[in-house]
């Protein structure tokens, strides 16, 4: 079965890949309708990097097929997130001459072009350029000057660059699992498009996602990216102190954390008791809950404390009113919002999608289906073709939005 306007949003992670499938619903500013989700572990990619392109094309066809099969259609291309540790952002400057009177979209394109004309060396090449400001005749803090008056336009540009070698062996993977890659969108800003409200952007807040492989710190303020950084320290550390504190393996750690896991050990009954996973020598085991809770409490406090570190060292230490948004697969855990709360002293929430998103809401309400359906969104917003829709990344981009299909 064929529909028009299905898009599927693909997040390949490192414990899991997930697919969402979805197609524009309403007028005007249409919603995004859910119509399938699919789930596949996978082995293949380490910290966001491909490593066994067999395996991941394999998880890539499993969540893409289940959602196939739950939509009851086809989907022929995705959008897939890039990872943040494939990544890397640097500012630059670009300053011309107004060509009139008047500041026009051909003096912004080139003020954009003289910003980007660094070399960005072999390995890397330009997934996303974001202006952070612009000034005209000194005068800053400008997000939009086009219709000013000037002679001087300047632009503070934050450039977002992906390793080659890495882009190109996630979209092989795909390709081998017959799909066409649409377009890589950068995880955080797929996330923030799916759990974000425009206030939060706007005030300052940390979207924090708790992955597998990778703890990622995306930073915005003004409604723009301003920080963007990656942490090996991550869900795979607790799993792996499951296991040398429990003596359990590392698929047995996985179950236990995901069923009876908690993050703030006050949380926990001091009476409670789980079963442990046996084996023939051992026999059947017990453990106190609470032991569970305090080998989980003590690795994600220590993941929280070195993304304060992160927050502190980009400058934005008491200035995110918005507080923490938690993300990705790790957040779902009971205790957590506690734990942040305790670390952070500041707000802190889950972020759950729930934005312009209609259908098979209860599918995807979860941390972890953050970028999958921020993806979809994305993919709605492309796809709308009339101009109707503004997706987050394009109200981040501002007036670069306007020439960069163009520039490509």
């Amino acid at each position: 079965m064929k529909r028009e306007n299905l898009v599927a949003g693909l997040d390949v992670g490192s414990t899991k890949t997930c697919a969402v499938i979805a197609e524009a619903a309403g007028e005007g500013r249409p919603d995004a309708k859910i119509l399938g989700v699919g789930i596949s572990r996978t082995t293949g990619v380490k910290r966001g990097v491909v490593r066994d392109i067999e395996e991941t094309t394999r998880s890539v066809g499993a969540a893409l097929r289940d959602a196939e099969r739950m939509a009851g259609a086809k989907v022929p291309g995705v959008y897939c997130g890039i990872a943040a540790e494939n990544v890397r952002t640097q500012l630059t400057n670009g300053l011309v001459s107004v060509s009139g009177d008047e500041i026009k979209t051909g003096d912004v394109r080139r003020v954009h072009e003289v910003a980007l004309s660094v070399s960005l060396g072999d390995e890397h090449e330009l997934l996303l350029p974001i202006p952070q400001e612009y000034t005209v005749d000194r005068q800053g803090g400008i997000s939009d000057p086009i219709g000013m008056t000037g002679m001087r336009l300047e632009v503070e540009m934050r450039i977002v660059a992906v390793q080659k070698q890495a882009a190109q062996n996630l979209r092989r993977s795909i390709e081998r699992a017959g799909y066409r890659v649409n377009e890589l969108v950068l995880e955080p800003l797929a996330a923030a498009q799916a759990v974000l409200t425009d206030e939060e952007r706007e005030l300052g807040c940390a979207l924090v996602e708790l992955g597998g492989g990778s703890t990622t710190v995306a930073i915005f303020h003004d409604d723009k990216l301003r920080h963007l950084s990656s942490d090996r320290c991550a869900g795979s550390y607790v799993t792996s102190d499951l296991v040398h504190g429990l003596s359990i393996t590392q698929t047995d750690a996985e179950r236990l954390k995901e069923r009876w896991g908690v993050a703030y050990t006050p949380l926990v009954d001091p009476e409670e008791v789980v079963e442990l996973p046996g084996t023939p020598g051992q026999g059947t085991r017990q453990a106190k809950r609470e032991l569970l809770a305090h080998i989980i409490h003590q690795r994600l406090d220590e993941i929280f404390g070195r993304v304060m570190d992160q927050i502190e060292n980009a400058g934005y230490a008491g200035r995110l009113a918005a507080g923490i948004v938690l993300t990705g697969g790790g957040a779902n855990m009971a205790g957590i919002v506690e734990l942040g709360r305790e670390v952070f002293a500041m707000p802190v929430r889950k972020g759950v999608p729930e934005r312009d998103i209609k259908g098979l809401v209860d599918s995807v309400q979860a941390p972890r289906y953050a970028v999958p359906v921020g993806l979809a969104l994305y993919g709605v917003g492309r796809t709308a073709g009339d101009g109707s829709v503004d997706t987050t990344v394009d109200k981040m981009l501002g007036p670069v939005k306007r020439w960069l299909q163009e520039f490509f």
